[in-house]
């Protein structure tokens, strides 16, 4: 904590140095949105490259006056709750004044910023987001306050905080969606096939869900799969799990998985399994914009087999939910596809 009040302290003797130089203060924050400033490793995914390009939000310009002001103001709620070890969610700080803020996604960028340009990441700043994933299975962990959890009796909300995690799960399983994740638990596939881990951010994940994913990966060490819709918007997902984000790229190093495979629904299942075209949904122009930008990505170049996968549905401009399974046979996905996609090695 006190590495966290040094540096806004650092940030705050500046802006005084510039007013007693009878200078405008500037706040200088890196290029978040700008993939130059992105370089992308194995090892670690989208990562900032040292030397980025930055931005300047001034104090002497109209366009960027409020978010100087803005910066400061939740720079002195970060240093007091610091000072005074309280927690904020995001909700809370945008909640505090709505009128002066406007709106939560402007102080959801300004804390991004504030973490980015102090290089201190957002747990560290107080700052806690609510989590919308959920977690269940093969797992159990004492939560800060000494409550016992156990996962295997249905889904619980990922916690961060939690200690002494206990599994014995062969592997993980990210769904992208609520739907299937809650489909899944009905069949108990957790139990059936061997032990598992499986969680859902229902959707794109939250930060917690993606650091939740990173610390059962750190614990356990073992394998992780995705089951995603084949469409542009699942792959997307799979991406942000596997290699991180551009907008947080400045924290990937806590937040990626790069060994994440791509267990389902491929492209090529599609046609493997002579699921009907009619249950298949056509590409909207928002769907083949989205695709072309992700096979522009670097990511894609050293993965040939996830560049064929997205060639095949470039070339049908055709997509489809987990749920067409079910014009199989309702229990589908839990019965058959999971099983022999494990068993046989069907992922890429």
């Amino acid at each position: 904590s006190s590495e966290v009040l040094e540096a806004i302290e650092n940030v705050i003797q500046d802006v005084l140095k510039s007013l007693a130089q009878k200078k405008a203060p500037v706040l200088t924050v890196a290029n978040r949105s700008d993939w130059r400033n992105i370089e992308f490793k194995d090892s670690v995914g989208l990562q900032m490259i040292p030397r980025c390009t930055t931005k300047q939000i001034r104090s002497d310009c109209p366009r960027s006056a409020p978010k100087f002001a803005l910066m400061l103001k939740i720079l002195s709620m970060i240093y007091k709750m610091v000072q005074s070890n309280t927690y904020a969610t995001k909700r809370d700080i945008y909640y505090s004044d709505t009128l002066l803020f406007g709106s939560q996604s402007v102080v959801d960028d300004i804390i991004n910023d504030i973490s980015c340009m102090l290089k201190i990441p957002r747990r560290s700043l107080h700052i806690l987001s609510t989590t919308k994933g959920f977690v269940a299975g093969n797992l159990s962990y004492t939560e800060e306050d000494g409550t016992k959890v156990n996962c295997t009796c249905g889904a619980t909300v990922s916690s961060l905080n939690s200690k002494d995690l206990i599994s014995h799960a062969k592997f993980m399983l990210i769904v992208e969606k609520d739907a299937t994740f809650q489909r899944l638990l009905d069949d108990d596939f957790c139990n059936k096939l061997s032990p598992c881990i499986m969680i859902t951010g229902r959707g794109i994940p939250d930060l917690n869900t993606r650091l939740l994913v990173r610390k059962l990966w750190d614990t356990f060490q073992i394998p992780v799969f995705t089951l995603m819709d084949a469409d542009p918007h699942g792959v997307e997902i799979m991406c942000i799990y596997k290699y991180g984000s551009v907008s947080m790229s400045f924290e990937a190093h806590h937040l990626t998985v790069p060994s994440i495979k791509w267990l389902g629904l491929l492209p090529s299942d599609l046609e493997r399994l002579n699921i009907r075209k009619d249950a298949l949904i056509p590409f909207t122009k928002q769907d083949q914009n989205k695709l072309a930008s992700i096979q522009k990505r670097p990511y894609i170049a050293c993965q040939p087999m996830w560049k064929k996968e997205l060639e095949i549905m470039a070339a049908s401009k055709l997509k489809a939910e987990i749920q067409v399974l079910t014009s199989l046979s309702s229990d589908y996905l839990s019965r058959v596809y999971l099983p022999n996609k494990l068993q046989f090695g069907g992922w890429l």
